[in-house]
């Protein structure tokens, strides 16, 4: 079949369907002369059968003339109860009977005799029916030779007009098929026209069929590699940006120490290099998060009241208060989940003015896990960006005082990998943070 593999779709299709094609108008036609030959020798046999019951008939009412006057190429013959002939049609045998003894018991009973044509000096066979009338026995025979010369003629005219027809409904079926896949063809110069730096779509063809969900589909495909592209480009050059302010802090106060003469402050130097080291560790977390990393799929029972009072600093800025409660759990990674509750309380804490309330409950068929500060909290037109990468608001833009950006993120990301959802609120005054969370089963 390595033959079939080197076709074109076109050339598979054609040639399956001209196959089949032929295939079926070989049986049609093989049906066709078969249902043919059935009716015409049918017909005959009903004619001789018609004509025998007349001349029994008229034997019956001793009105049979001599010679029996036929109509059509009908050979009758009327015996009596010794085999004798005691009329005949023009042309007929008055001497011999048409049947032999046994094929006349056959007649007699009822069935078709089928013998050679040869016995009236004709080619073909006879077909011969009988009928009784009182002690006469009424045989006609007629010729099928009409009949096979009619099935040979519709034969000849299959065998002529087959190849033509199949040949005629592929080359229609070729040009019918290229019109079908011509917004396929389109779809491929499409994507040829693609390159890598572009953004592109595909022509989507008019209709509902396949082809057009083919587009649409292939289409937003392109469109989420195209998000995830500027996601990409934007994610190297915040971190670019990000990278570049501790570096230059990095190398500004090795110059000076150079300068001057003196070994560079040691705490100063250390603070920088922690934060650069905070940064990667977080972009690589990110990263991991948003690629699904199978390190972070792990999943086993997860108590989150406990786990919130783990999380909980102790030496904070203000205090951090865990809302006693019944267990609940939830299905998980341990570390993930962790990661992002201290994400939460250490950018509560940073925004706090009093206090940080860390609760988890129950509602409805969700685990729900809340963190709440009574700072200024976050406009409601900035509650989605912020989830952004290395996003800060204008009350946290400083990089010593505020993060690096990331931790919202982080924090989506690994709660969209635990089928969850987070929700930012109004506390007042303040924010709240909600987090549902799927409960173990």
């Amino acid at each position: 079949m390595t033959w079939f593999r080197r076709l074109t779709l076109r050339g598979r299709l054609i040639l399956i369907g001209s196959v089949g094609l032929a295939v079926g108008l070989l049986l049609g036609g093989l049906l066709l002369v078969a249902v043919l030959h059935y009716v015409l020798i049918r017909a005959v046999d009903n004619g001789a059968r018609g004509t025998a019951d007349d001349i029994a008939s008229l034997i019956s009412a001793d009105a049979l003339a001599d010679p029996i006057p036929t109509a059509g190429t009908q050979y009758i013959q009327v015996l009596d109860a010794q085999d004798r002939i005691r009329a005949a049609s023009v042309g007929a045998d008055r001497l011999r009977p048409l049947l032999h003894d046994d094929e006349l018991a056959r007649a007699r009973s009822g069935h078709v005799v089928v013998v050679a044509a040869n016995r009236i000096g004709l080619t073909g066979q006879l077909r011969v029916v009988a009928a009784r009338s009182t002690d006469r026995t009424v045989l006609v025979a007629a010729p099928d030779r009409d009949v096979q010369e009619s099935v040979l003629t519709v034969r000849d005219v299959l065998l002529i007009a087959y190849p033509l027809l199949v040949g005629a409904l592929a080359g229609l079926a070729w040009h019918v098929v290229g019109w079908a896949l011509a917004p396929v063809e389109a779809l491929r110069q499409g994507a040829e026209e693609i390159s890598g730096g572009q953004a592109g779509r595909l022509p989507v063809p008019e209709g509902d069929d396949e082809v057009h969900r083919l587009g649409m589909t292939l289409n937003r495909m392109l469109g989420r590699l195209d998000a995830a592209r500027q996601r990409q480009r934007d994610f190297v050059a915040d971190a670019a940006h990000e990278l570049r302010s501790p570096i230059a802090s990095l190398r500004t106060q090795l110059d000076v120490a150079a300068h001057i003469g003196e070994p560079a402050s040691i705490p100063d130097l250390a603070v920088e290099v922690d934060r650069l080291g905070r940064l990667v560790d977080d972009l690589l977390l990110l990263a991991r998060a948003e690629e699904g990393d199978p390190r972070l799929r792990r999943r086993e029972p997860v108590e989150l009241t406990a786990l919130l009072r783990d999380v909980a600093p102790s030496g904070a800025r203000v205090p951090v208060h865990v809302t006693p409660g019944e267990p609940q759990w939830t299905i998980g990674d341990p570390g993930a989940l962790r990661q992002v509750f201290d994400n939460l309380v250490t950018n509560a804490v940073r925004h706090a003015t009093s206090r940080v309330t860390l609760a988890a409950g129950r509602s409805a068929d969700r685990v729900v896990v809340t963190v709440t500060d009574d700072g200024p909290g976050i406009p409601a037109a900035d509650r989605d960006r912020v989830f952004d990468r290395f996003t800060r608001l204008d009350d946290a833009r400083a990089r010593d005082s505020g993060g690096a950006g990331l931790g919202l993120a982080i924090v989506r990301e690994l709660v969209r990998l635990h089928n969850g959802t987070i929700i930012l609120g109004d506390a007042g005054p303040g924010l709240r943070v909600a987090i549902a969370l799927p409960p173990r089963p």
